[in-house]
């Protein structure tokens, strides 16, 4: 073929040849996408979610799970005992006020205990206090854990020496001031990261933390109190725990594909024995106000902390499962882009 056979309209004078077949394909194609828009089966497998030489899309958390899921369950159990302890002492119940602020006090200092553990060293918690940022969590945390902890020690240190009864009394009374705040700040922390089982749950992760919180102190006063005193503790059990059950399925059901990790493998078996603990507890702390049992009572305080420390273990090892895989961080985002361009 000479160069005067090819023209602006084509090639003339030639019939097409094998060659001659582009666009072929394209009908193909445009047939094929029209038969899977009329729901037939792809012929082709779903893409499999990976990333260049196989590393995860995110790198999962490293921090230690005993040291950072114990932190987040320990901190949620000092600040809702702090709010027990400063009831109890406002409506002249010693023997509730009294283990509420012991339990507060061991409660922070483990907790801060395991974050230095998982840090490294102290000079590292220091260092975070250097600057103060309103929009980092983490900087907010550690400011807060900063201020709350000399509160609630010098609670305890006064109950305990039995001197300094107004020290003391204002002492609690200003950490209760800051225990809901510490009982959910660790929700913040987790959603304000990329981690998908984390961050889709922002809405309602504050409020099943507050609930998880409140069954742990609530647990700790049922077991350690007198029976005759433990009246708001009970009240603050089923409340917990309604607060708690509702908030999770309600923030499981909005997730979506986010979700699936909390109902798989070894996080899904320590959120159902969560719930289990958790709805038996508040069942068992009813009854014990009803009975006046004080086995009762302990048997549903062993139950909500139990249930309480299950529940945070199983979120954070839910959340590292997430972002081992690739599927949580993609498909989520092309939804949203495909909900976006509709």
């Amino acid at each position: 073929m000479s160069e005067s056979d090819v023209t602006r309209d084509g090639v003339q004078g030639v019939r097409p040849g094998r060659e001659a077949t582009a666009g072929t394909g394209g009908d193909r194609r445009g047939r094929h996408r029209r038969r899977r828009g009329r729901g037939e089966q792809p012929m082709v497998p779903d893409a499999s979610f990976s990333s260049y030489y196989g590393k995860p899309v995110l790198n999962k958390p490293t921090w230690k799970p005993l040291d950072i899921a114990g932190y987040l369950y320990l901190g949620g159990l000092a600040g809702a005992s702090s709010l027990l302890a400063a009831g109890g002492q406002l409506t002249g119940r010693p023997g509730l006020a009294a283990p509420a602020k012991l339990g507060a006090a061991g409660a922070i200092s483990l907790s801060l205990a395991a974050l230095v553990h998982d840090l490294g060293r102290p000079a590292r918690f220091l260092n975070m206090l250097r600057v103060f940022k309103p929009t980092s969590p983490m900087s907010v945390g550690s400011w807060l854990l900063a201020g709350y902890a000399p509160l609630t020690l010098t609670a305890a240190a006064t109950e305990v020496a039995g001197r300094y009864r107004l020290l003391g009394s204002a002492a609690t009374v200003a950490s209760a001031v800051l225990g809901p705040a510490l009982a959910t700040y660790t929700a913040v922390l987790l959603s304000d990261t990329a981690v998908p089982s984390w961050h889709e749950g922002h809405r309602e992760l504050p409020f099943v933390f507050a609930g998880s919180a409140a069954t742990a102190a609530s647990g700790l006063a049922l077991a350690a109190a007198p029976t005759a005193q433990v009246g708001p503790a009970r009240r603050m059990a089923v409340l917990g725990a309604a607060l708690e059950l509702g908030a999770f399925r309600l923030m499981k059901r909005r997730m979506g594909l986010a979700a699936e990790p909390f109902e798989q493998g070894g996080p899904h078996l320590l959120l159902r024995a969560a719930e289990a603990l958790t709805t038996g507890g508040a069942a068992l702390a009813l009854l014990s106000g009803r009975l006046r049992e004080r086995r009762l009572a302990v048997a549903a305080g062993a139950a909500l902390l139990t249930g309480s420390a299950a529940l945070r273990f199983g979120v954070f090892h839910a959340g590292v499962a997430s972002a081992e895989d690739p599927k949580y961080t993609v498909l989520p985002q092309r939804e949203r882009l495909a909900a976006q361009g509709s």
